[in-house]
């Protein structure tokens, strides 16, 4: 075989296997990315489930100061807990009245602790507190918040943004993203933003 017909083998070769290196950043980026933990906020809804003892199971809201009651259980700290930290301590805590508990704790709704929400005030058709999620960005927030009302001045739209000790304000133009379809203006948000949609000018 010659010199260039080995070559032209060698380089189909190459071609249909690839030469990426199983180390190199694009294998890395082929990684699976795990999620954290869900962390259970105020104003959550938990189901409470007791294995073989339905008495003692229960739908509860978590309170504003972060706290939970459940039946033979008076008081117990939840914000700020993953599910299954509070269900491992909802266990001991029942040992003393039930041999082997097995607890399970379901989030139904879902707010978040406060460092970890998007608060909407002012002209949103229904201002609130929504839970972040990756990726979130501006227009989801409005989707979630059903828009703006007829008195909104979307165009002097303000995100107040925590970073540190320090605050920074963005500007944002609703009224250009939602009816214009700029979107630039879509921004993306970050946990513990608060969207402040003031009233226009008359």
């Amino acid at each position: 075989m010659s010199v260039a017909r080995w070559i032209g083998c060698l380089a189909g070769v190459l071609l249909l296997f690839g030469c990426t290196d199983p180390k190199s950043p694009a294998g890395a980026d082929a990684a699976p990315v795990v999620s954290a933990p869900y962390v259970i906020g105020p104003g959550d809804n938990l189901g409470i489930f007791v294995y073989d003892n339905p008495q003692l199971s229960a739908e509860i809201p978590v309170r504003p100061d972060g706290r939970i009651s459940t039946p033979l259980i008076s008081d117990i700290m939840a914000a700020g807990k993953t599910p299954s930290q509070l269900g491992a301590e909802i266990e001991e805590r029942l040992k003393e009245y039930v041999k082997d508990p097995h607890v399970t704790v379901m989030v139904r709704g879902f707010v978040g602790p406060f460092d970890q929400q998007i608060r909407v005030i002012g002209e949103a058709t229904d201002p609130q507190a929504i839970p972040y999620r990756d990726g979130m960005t501006v227009l989801d927030v409005m989707i979630a918040t059903k828009g703006l009302t007829r008195y909104a001045a979307g165009n002097r739209a303000i995100i107040v943004r925590r970073i540190g000790t320090k605050k920074e304000t963005i500007h944002v133009h609703l009224s250009d993203l939602l009816k214009d379809g700029d979107i630039t203006q879509n921004v993306a948000m970050r946990p513990g933003d608060t969207l402040i949609i003031p009233q226009t000018w008359f």
